[in-house]
């Protein structure tokens, strides 16, 4: 569970922790208890809007911000189910309203999982698995157009995985991660994602490695799903800093999406494609170009524009936020970054935090080429957090400069006291656990 601004504990923090013990384990993946869940609440998950589920390593927060954003620009009301959350559980569930979805309020929250604990009735189940069963008792309590349903962790067994006929399928790009609990090879962890592919349901897919691609395609064909993968039935490029995506129903000339990076192209290409790949919901061009640019999704390339890090950097630097934890998350907030110095050149650091279970090694590779000062930070009050001088033993076996600090500020003001000719450009990465405490501190939580 994130943490929370030290400032303020959230009131729904007590109630989190009694259904925090219910299950020894936070992660333990699995169907069994979730049914037993739903089958108490009365099937919620079977009286929903048209259901759009999406899976992946990376890109599925951004993958549903363009579908929300562009389905909310077509005048329609969409319920969103995602995770993890930044600073508040309530950015979990988004509830769809006409002019655009609200997060859920803290009592009908409370009341909604308190029903949840009220069926469950003491019995071993995990936190997501009872966040996700009052996601769907919430919706389909309250009216919508569609749903958008993103995969917590793998898909096979994840909590989300028991919406028997979807509208579409999503699978954004594999890539290693969470090798623990999906398997250590990209077969196995594609196996895993393409298992949310259901019978006769279109499935749209972002560009992948060949062996994610033919897990996935084999899993298609067995489902006899339509598959519409990226550069076959679909392509999205990049001209004159414009998005043009092409399929067979024609062209579409789009602004560039807000959200920061070439990644993030490929991202609005997904979300259009699958919107074009099925018939459930009416969108026009305008809708599609108003999605695009309006989408908006925090730690992922988000610029810091005001609150309390910018008085404690050197003035005139810019600083950035990412939450990508993995090899392929490093790789594309590292695209981005050259992207950033080929328009206007910086210095650049990076202060890094990560989970224990993670790569940082791998991670930070990606970043060798670009700088070679790193800070590294604990994530605090985060169980299973890397330690500060792990992470700076990784910096260092890449050959970069790497001091630990306490934390962001002591990061932050410690880089204040350098001689800059430039102010740097910082980018603070690692976690998406790091981020929401950035956000918290920051005094700029998602709304």
């Amino acid at each position: 569970m994130n943490a929370s601004p030290d400032s303020a504990k959230p009131p729904l923090d007590e109630l989190i922790g009694r259904l925090s013990a219910l299950h020894q384990k936070r992660i333990d993946l699995g169907l069994e208890r979730m049914h037993r869940l739903l089958d108490r609440l009365g099937h919620p998950e079977r009286k929903l809007p048209p259901v759009i589920h999406i899976a992946g390593t990376n890109g599925k927060g951004s993958t549903l911000a363009y579908l929300r954003a562009t389905l909310e620009a077509a005048d329609l009301r969409v319920h969103a189910y995602t995770s993890p959350y930044l600073v508040r559980i309530n950015e979990c569930f988004r509830l769809g309203r006409l002019g655009g979805g609200v997060l859920v309020g803290d009592d009908e929250l409370r009341a909604a999982l308190e029903e949840v604990e009220r069926v469950n009735a003491g019995e071993p189940a995990t936190v997501f698995e009872l966040k996700t069963a009052a996601a769907f008792h919430l919706f389909a309590q309250n009216p919508a157009d569609a749903v958008l349903l993103e995969v917590g962790l793998g898909g096979r067994l994840d909590s989300t995985n028991v919406v028997d006929t979807p509208a579409a399928t999503v699978i954004t790009p594999v890539s290693m991660d969470h090798t623990d609990f999906l398997g250590d090879t990209l077969t196995s962890i594609a196996g895993e994602k393409a298992a949310i592919i259901k019978r006769g349901v279109p499935v749209v897919c972002a560009e992948q490695s060949g062996e994610a691609m033919a897990v996935i395609e084999a899993q298609a064909k067995r489902m006899r799903a339509p598959l519409f993968a990226a550069n076959e039935s679909w392509h999205v490029n990049v001209e004159h800093g414009r998005l043009v995506y092409s399929d067979d129903r024609g062209l579409m000339d789009l602004a560039a999406p807000r959200l920061f990076g070439r990644h993030q192209f490929d991202n609005a290409g997904l979300a259009i494609a699958t919107l074009r790949a099925i018939s459930t919901f009416k969108v026009n061009q305008a809708a599609f170009e108003a999605g695009i640019v309006g989408a908006e999704w925090p730690a992922r390339m988000q610029r810091i524009t005001s609150g309390e890090l910018l008085s404690w950097g050197p003035q005139g630097s810019e600083i950035w936020l990412d939450g990508g934890h993995n090899a392929e998350g490093g790789r594309v907030a590292a695209a981005a970054l050259g992207d950033l110095e080929e328009r206007v050149s910086r210095p650049l650091v990076v202060i890094a935090g990560m989970m224990a279970n993670k790569d940082a090694q791998a991670f930070l590779a990606n970043f060798a080429g670009l700088t070679r000062h790193i800070i590294a930070v604990p994530i605090p009050d985060t169980e299973n957090a890397m330690p500060a001088d792990r992470l700076a033993d990784a910096a260092r076996s890449l050959g970069m400069r790497v001091e630990p600090a306490p934390g962001i500020e002591a990061a932050l003001r410690a880089l204040s006291k350098l001689a800059y000719e430039v102010p740097p450009r910082i980018l603070i990465t690692g976690s998406l656990y790091l981020a929401g405490h950035v956000l918290g501190i920051n005094g700029t939580p998602p709304a």
